[in-house]
């Protein structure tokens, strides 16, 4: 079956076609479908198992799934993003921060706190990086003064 073709007004787009799928005129992808009509009913992604989980799931690229995908190959960008997102600074800026845990040393994980829990001010002076625990600690009225004061002996300071 003959596919008419139809020109394009946009010099770089591909040629139309009245998609059989929906029936709009849109762009040719492939077959004679529109490319929303293409995915939704023509193409399958192919199903594989995870060269990293071990899972049966759709093949997004080198072997994985979209999510071991991500995590391996974008994740500083990933993380990155969503530090600026969250707390307006840079990675490596959280990075330094988050080395280690000021009270205890514990270094596998550190999470951001707000010296001065104003999440707007993102200074360096007013972040310090915890560990799960103090952080939890820090945020409980029954130690919460406890850790204040190991944080101001940590930093010369009163807190």
């Amino acid at each position: 079956m003959e596919i008419k073709k139809y020109p394009n007004p946009d010099p770089n787009g591909r040629p139309l076609v009245d998609c059989l799928g929906c029936g709009e005129r849109k762009e040719l992808h492939a077959k004679g479908y529109c490319n929303k009509c293409y995915k939704n009913k023509i193409w399958k992604p192919r199903i594989m198992i995870c060269k990293n989980c071990g899972k049966e799931r759709p093949h997004k690229a080198f072997g994985l799934c979209s999510g071991c995908h991500t995590k391996l190959h974008h994740y500083d960008k990933t993380k990155a993003f969503n530090y600026k997102k969250w707390h307006n600074i840079s990675l490596e800026l959280y990075r330094k921060i988050t080395k280690e845990c000021l009270i205890c040393g514990f270094d596998k994980v550190v999470e951001l706190h707000h010296l001065d829990e104003d999440h707007k001010n993102n200074s360096e002076k007013k972040l310090i990086g915890l560990c799960p625990n103090h952080h939890k600690m820090l945020h409980d009225m029954k130690y919460s003064e406890e850790i204040k004061k190991e944080i101001g002996k940590k930093l010369n300071r009163i807190f």
